[in-house]
């Protein structure tokens, strides 16, 4: 019996142009002769929904209700997988897991797949985590790089109020290359205390380093592109044993 048609659905708005960078990503990464070719997607880019790293400072709303509706939308809609491009959201990734009867696509594990493909066997190399503050402390990614016995690297406190948070947010008020300055310094700072590889694990960061083409970028691994991958993979996956479209 056939399946449904698989349908990507995309919690967004966090930020919204975050949002459009992956779908952009998804675009440019699927092979097409034609439009019928492209990856259906159903989007949810609202960006009202309460700011993640206040909310773990403690001083912001859960941003969790607002989270759980758009997920409900996308399950309306007919969601057969759904993905949330914005690293620190993964925080309560299980309540919304939980709630959805469309998998959930892990960004984390995205990422991971990609580094351990790329990366060659046995290295010892350091890899530069640019993330969060909210993120950091909860070891987001720490704990799974820590399991595969991956060495890395974070920004100091410092860094993060100088540097990676205010570059962040500038991104978020459309100051493109100021943010992307900022956000090259913090990655900056890792590459000279030895990271070889960057783990981009905020989706402003890959953002604000298009905006001043850095080099750092050769050097990187963009969760959201990684994210965009999976999909990609779901999608040709899913689509040989579902419906065609009427």
């Amino acid at each position: 019996m056939a399946e449904q048609r698989p349908l990507i659905g995309v919690l967004g708005g966090m930020g919204p142009l975050a949002t459009l960078d992956f779908l952009q990503k998804l675009l440019a990464a699927t092979p097409v002769s034609r439009d019928q070719d492209h990856v259906p997607t159903v989007v949810w880019n609202v960006p009202q929904i309460p700011d993640r790293q206040h909310a773990l400072a403690g001083h912001g709303a859960s941003p969790l209700p607002a989270m759980l509706e758009g997920i409900a939308r996308l399950n309306a809609a007919g969601a057969t997988r759904i993905v949330v491009p914005c690293n620190t959201a993964h925080l309560w990734f299980d309540e919304l897991a939980q709630a959805s009867a469309a998998p959930l696509i892990h960004i984390v594990d995205a990422t991971l797949a990609q580094l351990t493909a790329q990366r060659a066997t046995g290295s010892t190399a350091p890899v530069g985590l640019i993330a969060t503050r909210g993120a950091l402390q909860a070891g987001l990614y720490q704990e799974r790089l820590a399991a595969q016995g991956i060495v890395f690297l974070i920004n100091t406190d410092a860094e993060l109020d100088d540097l990676f948070t205010p570059g962040c947010y500038a991104i978020k008020k459309n100051q493109l290359r100021h943010g992307g300055e900022l956000l090259e310094q913090a990655g900056q700072r890792l590459v000279e205390r030895g990271a070889q590889q960057l783990i981009l694990a905020c989706t402003e960061v890959p953002v604000g380093l298009a905006q001043v083409s850095s080099s750092l970028l050769t050097i990187s691994i963009d969760p959201t592109q990684a994210l965009a991958q999976a999909c990609l993979a779901y999608w040709q996956q899913a689509s040989t044993h579902a419906h065609p479209l009427s």
